[in-house]
């Protein structure tokens, strides 16, 4: 048994990180984007359909009903890809969990006006320039299949 200060020692300390998932939709060498709105959180600029995971709920299950809420589409387990995990910091740390959506059905449309202003298709070799910088990293790293990356340690 170790001594009682061992237990409580900065080793044993756990971080609560934030997990989020972010979606790729691909279709005709384009991806889906959408531009984030009103939510105080990097306004103005370009991301993909994302949120983070709820208490009790799987990363997959959080794809789907992020699908559902920000683009209006349904979407089944098998077609949820994984595709790329990142450990991000930056004012805080972060895990993000990238995925590939393979298929889906309904028709894509912005669920979310009050939190986006815009969602549409964009081809890949023609990327926004205020795309948000950790999700176009993601999206380099799933394009050279590299399905670990870390950002923002270099201090």
């Amino acid at each position: 048994m170790f001594p009682a200060p061992f237990y409580f020692s900065k080793f044993f300390m756990r971080h609560p990180y934030p997990l989020a998932v972010h979606l790729f939709f691909f279709q005709n060498n384009q991806v889906l984007l959408l531009r984030r709105f009103n939510t105080g959180y990097e306004d103005g600029n370009y991301s993909v359909p994302a949120g983070h995971v709820e208490a009790g709920e799987s990363a997959t299950q959080c794809a789907i009903r992020e699908a559902r809420e920000e683009a209006g589409v349904e979407l089944n387990p098998q077609h949820v890809v994984f595709a790329q995990v990142m450990h991000r910091k930056s004012d805080d740390e972060r895990v993000n969990f990238f995925f590939v959506i393979t298929q889906w059905r309904g028709e894509i449309t912005n669920a979310e006006p009050h939190k986006c202003d815009d969602l549409s298709w964009h081809p890949l070799d023609a990327l926004p320039h205020n795309m948000i910088p950790y999700v176009r990293h993601a999206l380099s790293q799933i394009q050279n299949e590299i399905t670990f990356s870390e950002l923002g340690w270099e201090d």
